[in-house]
């Protein structure tokens, strides 16, 4: 097992926000979380990324325990990438180098890793443009190349796109969906749009008021297999999707 979650709790402002009894995360699985708004879902990445302590529980990372000492080690196995770009104000190369300057790479190493991601996302021509010159597709390619360029063990997506127009969206996805294929990556990608799912993943974990509901195939809900109100809730974009689709045709 990769990555699991055990008897984890979460509280703020002394109110539960997350539990999670037992859940776990194989090597070379992508999984979809979704869920409705304020359901947890960030929270739940952020424990996962351990970017976040937990107020109870266990975290298992290969089956070793993370503790205070292990950390910080476990965690530059991993990469985030997050709704925002959160971009440097400095070029894209140096933006994407970044991580790589915090792990000891440098030099012809690190050239050659940031120079061999941004011609495998499409933006080798915009190495020395600065953030504020980029578009918003344009700066969510600098912030997965910044991701993959650490060859994490696992990576880690908080609703990347959301922010994006449909087009661009769906052309991020698919290149999201060739590039963990590719790289066979461990990835948790967090979403609130059932479209996105299938262009990543089967595998799909339903979070409802702080708790996963459902860890299973999306082909069973999409089928109607899981009857659970907060899926039925959760589909209605989609019917409705379908329905103006069979009304234009």
């Amino acid at each position: 097992m990769m990555l699991r979650l055990k008897d984890i709790l979460v509280v703020r402002d002394k109110k539960p926000i997350l539990r999670v009894n037992d859940l776990g995360l194989a090597q070379g699985e992508r999984l979809a979380v979704i869920g409705p708004n304020g359901a947890g879902k960030s929270t739940f990445l952020k424990v996962l990324a351990l970017l976040e302590q937990p107020t109870a529980g266990e975290i298992f990372f290969r089956g070793e325990r993370v503790t205070a000492k292990n950390l910080l080690a476990f965690r530059r196995r991993m990469a985030v990438v997050f709704q925002e770009p959160l971009l440097l104000n400095t070029t894209v190369f140096d933006n994407v180098a970044q991580g790589l300057k915090f792990r000891g790479v440098s030099g012809s190493e690190a050239e050659r890793r940031v120079d061999y991601w941004l011609d495998r996302l499409g933006i080798a021509e915009l190495r020395h443009r600065r953030p504020l010159h980029l578009s918003g597709g344009e700066a969510q390619r600098v912030s997965l190349a910044r991701a993959f360029v650490l060859e994490p063990e696992i990576i880690f997506l908080d609703e990347p796109f959301s922010a994006l127009d449909f087009p661009t969206r769906i052309d991020l996805l698919e290149e999201l969906g060739a590039l963990l294929a590719n790289t066979g990556a461990t990835a948790v990608f967090v979403t609130h749009d059932f479209n996105e799912i299938p262009h990543l993943t089967d595998n799909v974990a339903v979070i409802d008021r702080g708790q996963p509901v459902y860890k299973g195939a999306l082909k069973e809900i999409l089928a109607g297999k899981v009857t659970l109100p907060v899926v039925r809730h959760l589909l209605r974009p989609l019917q409705k999707s379908r329905q103006i689709n069979e009304y234009i045709k």
